[in-house]
């Protein structure tokens, strides 16, 4: 999809869906450049790592500063542990807030020279969780929201030479999927509520995530791209007592 040799970083690159990612531009081409605080446990073919604390602003800007090239940023880096708003004092859920937030900010706006004279692009690994309510995980779904309008307005505010898009990611199989849904029997039960029948691979992510920055989405910026198997099955509809399919 016209990758071939451009330079592409994914922010916590390492595991995941943020390896899935740096595997699908690597085989579509890409000199792929992942960051993290460690290294991968599974070196990952064709992917250069650096490491990187994303929540140190000044480390951020000198790694894109330090980079020859950049034509993609891919803001992966995030997550949260299951966590109650009564749990934690607002500090703690601030700190996801600004890893999923306010990190990829920092990022965009150190890449954002680079992108600019490449007429590159910025892809957002947002969430559902952004878009629906999130008990247990409140802070992290105000987070992906956030960063779907902020990537909005930067497509507006850096067109026409760069594109910035969202990937809005459902469910997602990966190593710790165990923590969000039990072992294989809870997975099996959470697929059966995804209309595809299935949770996504990191691979579904990364071919996605190809496809944003490719020039097959020459027109596409501003744009929310969902990835998620169809979403969720109403609730309404198991729990009525009418209309039932056989």
């Amino acid at each position: 999809m016209g990758l071939d040799g451009k330079v592409v970083v994914v922010t916590g690159g390492t595991r995941g869906v943020g390896a899935g990612v740096a595997r699908a531009f690597a085989e579509a081409g890409a000199q792929v450049v992942i960051c993290a605080r460690r290294p991968p446990e599974v070196p990952l073919p064709g992917v250069e790592f650096r490491p990187l604390d994303l929540r140190d602003p000044a480390a951020v800007r000198d790694f894109f500063a330090a980079l020859p090239r950049l034509d993609v940023l891919v803001n992966n880096a995030g997550g949260t542990p299951y966590r109650r708003l009564t749990d934690a004092e607002a500090e703690r859920h601030a700190r996801v807030i600004e890893l999923n937030l306010v990190a990829p900010l920092t990022a965009s706006l150190a890449a954002y020279e680079h992108l600019e004279r490449s007429r590159g692009s910025v892809v957002m690994i947002g969430s559902v969780s952004g878009g629906r309510p999130s008990p247990g995980s409140a802070a992290y779904g105000a987070a992906k929201a956030g960063l779907a309008n902020l990537a909005r307005s930067m497509a507006v505010e850096w067109a026409p030479r760069v594109r910035v898009n969202t990937l809005v990611v459902g469910m997602v199989r990966t190593e710790l999927s165990h923590l969000h849904y039990g072992g294989e029997e809870g997975i099996a039960s959470v697929s059966r509520t995804v209309p595809l029948g299935r949770l996504a691979e990191p691979s579904d992510i990364g071919a996605a995530a190809v496809f944003l920055a490719s020039d097959a989405a020459a027109y596409i910026s501003g744009a929310s791209l969902h990835v998620h198997g169809g979403g969720e099955r109403p609730a309404f509809l198991d729990a009525a007592t009418v209309n039932k399919e056989v």
